[in-house]
C-alpha cells in the first residue's frame, strides 16, 4: 500500500510539471512570432487585406500584401518576403 501511495504522488508531481511546462511553451511560441508578407500560398493567409476581410482567402501565391504568421527571425531569410506589405504592381 505504501508503494502505491508513492507512485500517486509522483505522477500527480509529473503531470503538474507537464502541465506548467505545456503553458510556458504555448507563450513562448506565441510570443516569439512575427508576420511575413509575400510568402503565402494560394488560400493560406492569416488574416484579411486590403483585397478582403478573412483569413484563407488569398488569391493568388506570394500576392505582396497577403501575410501569415511565421516564427521570430524566418522572415529575413525567406526569398521574396517583407515585414510590411507592398503594393502588387
Amino acid at each position: 500500500m505504501k508503494v502505491s501511495k508513492v507512485i500517486a504522488a509522483t505522477s500527480a508531481v509529473a503531470m503538474l510539471a507537464g502541465s506548467a511546462s505545456l503553458v510556458a511553451s504555448a507563450a513562448d511560441v506565441k510570443a516569439k512570432k512575427e508576420k511575413c508578407y509575400g510568402i503565402v500560398a494560394k488560400g493560406m493567409n492569416d488574416c484579411g487585406t486590403s483585397q478582403h476581410g478573412c483569413a484563407g482567402q488569398a488569391a493568388e501565391d506570394a500576392h505582396p500584401e497577403e501575410w501569415m504568421y511565421v516564427p521570430a527571425g524566418l522572415c529575413d531569410r525567406l526569398a521574396g518576403s517583407s515585414k510590411e506589405p507592398k503594393k502588387k504592381g
